[in-house]
């Protein structure tokens, strides 16, 4: 697509995302509205998880957006916020080992991809691989040698595929290095 324009996410640009995620993002699919992206941000446990808010969590995106602690990068169409990806340095996550099983390699030196939101309106244009191409350029400016994905392995909703569809990395190059026996996840990695 040669409309969309990528942007890494700034404090200056947190009324877009906050825009983003209370009018489009989840417009169809409501019981994950209250999200915010900010899950893998929050250091209490699941149950803690689930009792909290929309606001508190549109707050808590809000400060870490604000104090350069929450990363990423946002799709625009005609200026308007149509999607987001979720990319950072494995190591800046509070509890890294939340997102996936330990890499071979330092955790400072391994990006992430935790999560593609793409408004209903404007899904299957490609937004996606352009968030997933600036993810990877992203994370290698930031020191990362590899980038990781974590797709489920049988989605087939728009919601499931909230970590990006498999064959969205497959197709970026990225190879299956893990997949659950017994679950749903896998793990996608690509070299830089």
């Amino acid at each position: 697509m040669t409309d969309v324009t990528v942007r890494e996410l700034t404090p200056e640009l947190v009324d877009d995302y906050l825009d983003f995620f209370d009018e489009d993002a989840f417009s169809d699919n409501p019981d994950w509205s209250g999200c915010y992206c900010y899950f893998h941000h929050f250091t209490g446990t699941s149950e803690q998880w689930q009792h909290r808010s929309a606001e508190e969590n549109r707050e808590a995106a809000r400060n870490a957006i604000e104090s350069g602690e929450f990363h990423g990068l946002l799709a625009y169409m005609n200026d308007r916020p149509v999607g987001w990806c979720k990319a950072l340095i494995r190591a800046e996550l509070p509890d890294p080992m939340r997102v996936g099983p330990p890499a071979e390699l330092p955790l400072e030196q391994v990006g992430v991809v935790l999560c593609f939101i793409v408004s209903p309106e404007y899904r299957r244009r490609g937004i996606a691989r352009e968030l997933l191409t600036e993810a990877c350029r992203s994370v290698a400016q930031q020191g990362a040698v590899a980038v990781e994905g974590y797709p489920l392995k049988d989605a087939e909703t728009s919601a499931e595929h909230c970590q990006g569809p498999l064959t969205l990395y497959e197709s970026a190059g990225f190879e299956l290095v893990m997949e659950e026996e017994d679950g749903p996840r896998t793990v996608m990695r690509k070299a830089l």
